[in-house]
């Protein structure tokens, strides 16, 4: 419970509410050297306690229903975007040039799965567009890989070099990181408290019914956050830009629950406006400060919506000479260490799930949830903070293995039998990893199947 404890005590949790808490130890989940399995335990963990503690508040119930994190859920939900399968098909994962390089000094990772990344890694190699990964290859094993990391993070790309966690500790970013919580939560004005309305007296319990959740995120982290919040009985409408697609098979998995809209926010503002004057939170995953010049700073939000909730996530943090670089897991992976050490001599590894991205994301979604609960009790908008390489921080240095709870069968787990539901949607039959987050009486499946990028029109139902 150690784990759990100091991921509710970072979204600001009542300590006296972790004996609502029960975990089911399978012992072959997220099998990592590192924590893996008590990071996504603790992140889930914490995010359903949160959605219980707001259930319970809203339904007037005398006591937060009890939560139970099995780590069967737990590992099928943080590898969720592999697991998923349209019409029997297993889905794209990261594109030929997404990986691994050797570099004439050590290993540089790419990441290139969208269109614009891939063909700003090309530019910086001063490659044609046809190059294959052979052509890469050769130009990386010409440099070093810190010249290769700035060259291409130069030219607009991604590209990171490994280091060691001694080199990484030594580097200026992890040295802001060390210095900042695993949850930023800051109360931004001294606005009226919310007035929740009560829950209806019928299952299933939805903590977050009623609530709009503007979700301007993309890929991993952000989505897997606001897919919970929808879970939980949020109309999440996601907006993106038009010109920026985002990748079918990621999008069917993490935009279940959700709508899906593109706005230009450059061309279109009427609309946001008239979106965010309805929204009770915002979710936004770009780099920070990258929305700021259309007025989408958490201070600049809450002035024209006093009484909302902002939740940031991004890979490097806020703050330090990384804050405006571009980021992704498998990047933050290779930078802060835990690719060696999950690696060999030979070559660098990574973890079982990209756990950065799902750990974060859950834990998001938790303290968005306990700000509600918050504002239900003193008001004031609230502004929530956190970053990969943060949460990667708290991995290799923090978390520790335990296997305190409910063992099973037998004292030891044999094997890990994900939960998986199936629906029809516009993609096809989907079959998906169940919910992670449970707590008694409450939702076990989400209520809409995902629909294609930009399906919907921008507007609440």
């Amino acid at each position: 419970m150690t784990g759990i404890k100091f991921a509710w005590d970072a979204v600001g949790g009542d300590p006296a509410l972790l004996s609502r808490v029960g975990t089911v130890v399978r012992r072959e989940a997220l099998e990592a050297r590192l924590p893996v399995r008590e990071l996504g335990r603790a992140c889930v963990g914490a995010c359903a306690l949160a959605a219980a503690e707001l259930g319970a508040r809203r339904a007037g119930l005398a006591e937060v229903p009890e939560v139970r994190v099995d780590d069967a859920a737990v590992a099928a939900a943080f590898l969720s975007e592999r697991l998923l399968r349209v019409d029997g098909r297993a889905p794209v994962s990261f594109a030929p040039l997404s990986r691994l390089w050797r570099t004439a000094d050590g290993w540089v990772r790419t990441h290139a799965n969208y269109p614009h990344h891939r063909t700003r890694l090309l530019d910086a190699l001063k490659l044609p567009r046809h190059a294959s990964p052979e052509d890469v290859a050769a130009r990386f094993a010409e440099c070093s890989a810190l010249e290769a990391e700035e060259t291409v993070y130069g030219a607009g790309g991604l590209a990171v070099a490994l280091r060691t966690p001694e080199q990484w500790a030594a580097h200026e970013q992890s040295a802001v990181l060390a210095g900042r919580p695993l949850v930023e939560r800051v109360r931004l004005d001294s606005a009226p408290a919310r007035v929740l309305a009560p829950l209806a007296d019928s299952a299933p319990l939805l903590p977050a019914a009623g609530l709009r959740v503007l979700d301007l995120t993309r890929v991993l982290a952000g989505p897997v956050a606001t897919r919970t919040l929808a879970l939980l009985g949020a109309d999440v409408l996601r907006l993106d830009a038009p010109r920026l697609p985002e990748l079918p098979d990621l999008h069917a998995d993490t935009g279940i629950g959700k709508r899906s809209a593109t706005l230009d926010l450059a061309v279109d503002r009427r609309t946001f406006e008239e979106l965010l004057a309805a929204a009770d939170v915002v979710v936004t995953g770009y780099r920070p400060g990258a929305l700021d010049r259309f007025g989408l700073s958490p201070e600049a939000l809450v002035e024209r919506r006093p009484g909302l909730v902002v939740a940031q996530v991004s890979a490097w943090g806020a703050y330090g000479p990384w804050a405006g670089r571009r980021g992704f897991d498998s990047l933050v992976q290779v930078a802060t260490g835990i690719a060696t050490v999950e690696g060999s001599a030979e070559r660098p590894g990574a973890l079982p799930a990209q756990a950065l991205d799902h750990g974060t994301g859950y834990l998001l979604a938790g303290a968005v949830l306990r700000a509600l609960t918050e504002q239900s009790h003193d008001g004031g908008s609230r502004s929530v903070r956190l970053a990969l390489a943060r949460t990667a921080r708290w991995l290799t240095e923090v978390v520790e293995h335990e296997e305190a709870g409910d063992v099973l069968p037998n004292g030891r787990s044999t094997a890990v039998d994900p939960r998986f539901g199936e629906r029809d949607s516009v993609f096809g039959r989907v079959r998906y990893a169940l919910p992670a987050v449970s707590f008694v009486g409450g939702p076990v499946d989400w209520a809409r199947p995902p629909v294609p990028w930009g399906t919907d029109a921008p507007g609440w139902d």
